[in-house]
């Protein structure tokens, strides 16, 4: 479909720049989907791998609370967990990808151990606080991948659909009507040719009469 257009060589240098700059933003908004898509997949398997390591930790430390808890009881470890203190915060932080803002996530821990005398305190203890609070960093860095997904994936939505419009309607619409105006231009151009010809003819024949 062409725009609708008077054929004259103005219009036909605009429609021709509009083509040119049209071409141009495609080219970048397909270069920036590939970027997204690479980023996307990248993540996609990060997540995956972390997904996985989150998994396998939740399941050790829960296997490490059921060993404290067959050795020092449930009720004891209990009334140890309310001595237990650590402090956490986090912040965050945005980078920009592709126009896309991403997050740096951030976990602060602070604690000050011992929290309790070891008298009658299984080992494991420790051992649970410590892979916890690892526990704990895994599933922020999870959260930020998941995030960055999120946005990247509503990022390259929007950039498809701007890459189809432009592929699909827009550069078929300048290229046809840059055509249609060359045409129109070139039959004006020969039926001007025709005629100032066929003046000359007959101007040249009133002479030799």
């Amino acid at each position: 479909m062409r725009i609708q257009c008077p054929a004259t060589k103005t219009n036909l240098l605009k429609m021709k720049k509009a083509l040119l700059l049209t071409e141009e933003g495609y080219q970048l908004l397909e270069e920036k989907r590939k970027i997204i898509m690479n980023a996307l997949t990248g993540l996609i398997h990060i997540i995956h791998q972390s997904e996985e390591e989150v998994a396998t930790a939740l399941k050790e430390g829960y296997n490490l609370v059921d060993k404290t808890i067959c050795s020092m009881g449930r009720k004891k470890l209990e009334e140890i967990s309310f001595s237990i203190n650590i402090q956490n915060s986090i912040s965050i932080s945005h980078r920009k990808v592709m126009g896309v803002s991403l997050p740096d996530i951030k976990l602060d821990l602070q604690d000050n151990p011992p929290y309790y005398s070891p008298y009658e305190v299984s080992l494991y203890t420790d051992e649970v606080i410590e892979h916890f609070k690892k526990i704990l960093s895994l599933l922020v860095e999870l959260a930020e991948k998941r995030i960055a997904l999120l946005r990247l994936a509503k990022e390259m939505q929007k950039t498809m659909r701007k890459v189809n419009a432009l592929e699909k309607v827009y550069i078929p619409a300048y290229r046809e009507t840059v055509k249609y105006i060359g045409d129109r231009l070139d039959e004006e151009s020969r039926d001007a040719f025709s005629l100032l010809k066929l003046i000359k003819q007959r101007h040249a024949g009133n002479r030799v009469t």
